[in-house]
């Protein structure tokens, strides 16, 4: 069934009023995007902080509707609601429907982490050669390895000796982290997240790699044992605020990793986690994103 999208461009002081006059009008759905998109303006809006709702100054909002809506009134019942909303910002189109899952299916293809590690989506069957293999299923949470702060997480993991070792995995998402770390042989896993729909994709995805025995996952409020192995790919904010707490995570001498960094942002966390007691501080870049691995100080 094909849908009628309506397209307008608006600042981000006007996205309530205008989004909720939208759903008034029967708006199916509502999507925000930088109207600076594909210009050298464009800003990434990554996983926010609880109760944060960041956006850009200038929007591009699409809202969907039934097909049958009638274009001219729906534009006129929408200026009375928005008087500021002048008649040629607003675009219609037909957007047809397909199953959008297999179209994100489609292109999430098998991805090569290191010397051993890939990830495959669940429904393309991987050879049996040996490799290890983490199945997955994504669903709302964020984590596939096509961002290079997962995949200089998973690469770093792939690194390491991880036989019979617990790891703690903070800010957990898709946990696809934790996973690998389990499917290259650690004995244990803990994922901790803030987003309760992140500790759902979790636990499936572990149950899809048979390794959910071995996970336990929890929101930040749960605190696990110290760890062999720390790693958290989240945000420079928190990286920073958190480098107390993931020390107390650590055992002495246990190897760590952190990213979600920006180019530019690691000056400022490889001072302060130096102060909160790691040690051998590494950056490794790629395409423009940052990690930093080391050890807890201690034997």
């Amino acid at each position: 069934m094909p849908y009628l999208a309506l397209d307008l461009a608006l600042t981000a002081d006007r996205q309530a009023e205008t989004e909720a006059a939208l759903e008034a009008l029967g708006a199916l759905s509502v999507t925000l995007a930088d109207a600076a998109v594909d210009t050298p303006d464009e800003q990434a809006i990554f996983e926010p902080g609880v109760g944060e709702t960041p956006l850009w100054g200038a929007l591009t909002l699409e809202a969907l509707f039934d097909a049958g809506t009638d274009r001219d009134l729906l534009q006129l019942a929408l200026q009375a609601q928005l008087p500021w909303l002048a008649a040629n910002t607003v675009a219609f189109r037909t957007v047809e429907d397909q199953d959008w899952e297999r179209a994100w299916m489609d292109q999430f293809q098998p991805m090569r982490f290191g010397r051993r590690l890939w990830v495959y989506p669940w429904n393309i069957e991987p050879p049996d050669d040996g490799s290890v293999i983490v199945r997955l299923d994504p669903g709302l949470a964020f984590g596939t390895g096509t961002h290079p702060t997962t995949a200089l997480c998973l690469a770093w993991l792939d690194s390491l000796d991880l036989a019979g070792k617990t790891l703690i995995d903070y800010g957990c998402g898709s946990g696809v982290l934790a996973i690998a770390a389990l499917k290259l042989g650690a004995a244990s896993a803990a994922g901790i997240d803030n987003d309760p729909q992140a500790l759902v994709a979790s636990h499936d995805n572990a149950t899809r790699n048979d390794v959910a025995e071995r996970l336990t996952v929890a929101l930040p409020g749960k605190r696990p044992a110290p760890a062999d192995v720390f790693v958290a790919n989240i945000l420079a904010g928190p990286l920073a605020e958190l480098a107390p707490l993931f020390a107390s995570l650590c055992k002495p001498g246990a190897p760590f990793a952190i990213s979600g960094i920006l180019d530019g942002q690691q000056g400022e966390l490889l001072d302060g986690y130096a102060a909160a007691g790691f040690e051998q501080l590494v950056v490794t870049m790629l395409d423009g994103w940052v990690r930093i691995d080391g050890q807890r100080r201690g034997t």
